[in-house]
């Protein structure tokens, strides 16, 4: 363990031990920070470890449905909405519209325009990349789009259309449309894909949805070291499987560890630190039906990866996570944050080296104030950028940032 964590796991015992211990929020209650998230695999309730005050600013509000957010080098955020659309923050504060083309965007239910990150070289070859429903002559799929976007943030055009295509979608519904975008340390593209509600798709390499894929960011290609590159077809391109519907990548810093964050059903909402050719254990294949009355981590299924953390039931519907980074973070240092769409807040977990839960807590200042939230990310400023998720027209992306 990190000097840093072994400084923070004693910080948060030691005030756990002034404070007493606290129990869990029920049902649909806020859970302030001394108290829990809605159950634990660690079995006991915690405290917030000693940190700074957070300062909440909002940078943009009036967005709809805002589902990712990145920021380029220069300061510029770029965030994008899931019915189509995208907005670019520059470093002056002036809030623009960046002209895309989303015509044979496929926007229903929970699948649309979602996953959005930078290319690792966005200074040479201002490229970036989402993850979108299409329609193509009434034919509908998910798929990776490549685009680049002029140096004044203006227009963005498509010049990988698509990077990789034909991942299921649900044609109906949308549901589980999966989505979320991150580059691993190898500088290959992680694409956190969703079972589309369809019992077989989770357990099944010949699938790529209920997946994390690992892609090839210039070509598309499967990346060579795959766990399953040898099999060829859909299966190339398979890093993990077995997950229900991956709404969160997040890679530790300097570590190298990849945790997605999953909703479950009525119960076990999970983030686990995902590892080559792991199954995530969900397999709702009910004889032709989705039965989701399964586990969401079956351990009797092969290769099985447990979980870090569970919600248990009820869940709270997690989405993105990001960790924090940076001495500026002081006691929060280091913690994985994941949104919190349905008990709306942040989720801060403190995660020891080996992937052992060592504490949990919620973010006070964005505990049940801003609505839902949906991503968090830090940006290459070092502040953490969220974005709610409450329709109307009336969500924000905000800056979170430790107060001096």
């Amino acid at each position: 363990m990190s000097s840093r964590l072994t400084c923070l796991v004693a910080a948060v015992l030691l005030l756990a031990a002034c404070s007493g211990t606290a129990e869990p929020a029920g049902p649909g209650t806020p859970t302030a920070a001394s108290s829990l998230p809605p159950a634990s695999p660690s079995g006991s309730p915690t405290s917030a470890p000693t940190s700074p005050a957070l300062d909440v600013a909002v940078v943009v509000d009036g967005l709809d449905h805002p589902w990712d957010v990145a920021q380029a080098p220069d300061g510029t955020l770029l965030v994008d909405e899931r019915g189509g659309g995208l907005t670019a923050v520059l470093p002056d504060g002036a809030v623009q519209e960046v002209a895309a083309d989303f015509d044979d965007l496929f926007a229903d239910g929970e699948t649309g325009l979602m996953g959005l990150v930078l290319d690792p070289a966005f200074d040479r070859s201002r490229r970036f990349y989402t993850c979108q429903g299409q329609e193509d002559g009434g034919e509908r799929s998910i798929a990776v789009v490549a685009w680049t976007v002029d140096p004044a943030w203006r227009s963005a055009t498509r010049v990988a259309d698509p990077l990789l295509g034909g991942i299921p979608v649900n044609e109906r519904s949308g549901r589980h449309g999966g989505c979320r975008l991150r580059f691993d340390p190898t500088g290959a593209l992680l694409v956190g894909t969703g079972d589309n509600a369809v019992g077989t798709n989770p357990q099944d390499l010949g699938t790529l949805a209920g997946k994390v894929l690992r892609i090839d960011a210039a070509t598309g290609a499967p990346a060579p070291d795959n766990p399953f590159a040898g099999r060829g077809g859909a299966a190339a391109y398979v890093w993990t499987y077995g997950q229900r519907n991956v709404q969160g990548l997040a890679v530790r810093p300097g570590s190298g560890q990849v945790y997605a964050a999953e909703q479950g059903t009525d119960r076990d909402d999970e983030v686990t630190l995902l590892r080559a050719g792991g199954n995530g254990g969900y397999d709702p294949d009910g004889r032709g039906s989705y039965d989701e009355s399964v586990p969401m981590t079956d351990p009797a299924l092969p290769d099985v990866v447990p979980a870090t953390w569970a919600s248990g039931d009820p869940t709270i519907a997690t989405c993105g996570a990001t960790f924090l980074d940076g001495d500026q973070w002081q006691g929060y240092e280091g913690l994985l944050l994941v949104g919190v769409l349905k008990d709306r807040g942040v989720l801060a977990l403190l995660i020891a080296d080996d992937g052992r839960l060592l504490e949990q807590f919620r973010l006070p200042e964005l505990e049940g104030s801003y609505g839902r939230i949906r991503t968090v990310q830090q940006g290459g400023d070092g502040a953490l950028y969220v974005t709610t998720d409450n329709g109307g027209g009336e969500d924000q992306l905000l800056r979170v940032t430790p107060r001096s």
